[in-house]
């Protein structure tokens, strides 16, 4: 079994200590560094290339946000689980968008995080569908049109097959379900998801559910 590389990324070092003692005795991971923020975070996935980070989104000098859109603008970019205080915040939300994977809670019990970094290291994002509405909800307003026409017109280039994936995947379906939901193979849906993230320019599925939540599509299709 190939351990999941892990870097923890906070401005706090007892933060630090507690998850690297938390997560490092699991015998599937390996914990391979720590940053104090953003800027050493960069330097820490350049030095040590982890399969996942666990960034902490308030950081001084260069925030935890910062350092996931630059993470995951990369070529070779590593899976990003955002660590807050906060249930529903804007800056988490705009984490998400930028590619992070989904986000933990600090009290999160430590076999949860454990779990999240094994799901994410394993491509599946570490939202449900429930937490997911909650925070579009939390930041529906004086942008909500705007953002609606631009997540249109980016759906406008799916086919319909697409689209019927990217509502399933929006839903927080995994492979499997929107397989059976769809009456195709688990390949042909695997195949689908790839189309849909190149033709969107997206990296994951969580960005995918955001933005067919942006369009309305999950409304209108009565879920």
């Amino acid at each position: 079994m190939t351990a999941i590389r892990l870097a923890l990324v906070d401005d706090d070092p007892l933060v630090r200590a507690g998850l690297a003692l938390m997560l490092g005795g699991a015998e599937d991971i390996e914990i391979v560094g720590e940053a104090a923020d953003g800027a050493e975070a960069e330097t820490l996935v350049d030095r040590t290339r982890p399969d996942v980070v666990l960034m902490d989104i308030r950081m001084p000098n260069v925030d935890g946000l910062t350092a996931t859109e630059r993470l995951r603008a990369r070529k070779e970019a590593p899976q990003v689980v955002v660590l807050t205080t906060f249930h529903a915040d804007e800056q988490v939300l705009r984490a998400l968008r930028a590619g992070a994977a989904g986000f933990v809670l600090k009290d999160t019990p430590p076999g949860d995080i454990l779990e999240a970094v094994r799901r994410v290291a394993a491509g599946d994002p570490v939202l449900s569908p429930t937490v997911t509405r909650q925070l579009m909800e939390h930041a529906a307003g004086s942008t909500a049109d705007t953002r609606k026409a631009e997540a249109r017109s980016r759906i406008a280039a799916l086919n319909e097959r697409e689209r019927e994936v990217a509502v399933a995947v929006g839903r927080g379906g995994s492979n499997a379900d929107i397989a059976a939901e769809l009456f195709m193979s688990v390949a042909t849906v695997k195949t689908h998801v790839s189309r849909i993230l190149a033709k969107l320019d997206l990296n994951n599925r969580v960005q995918v559910a955001l933005l067919t939540y942006d369009a309305g599509l999950l409304e209108e299709d009565g879920h």
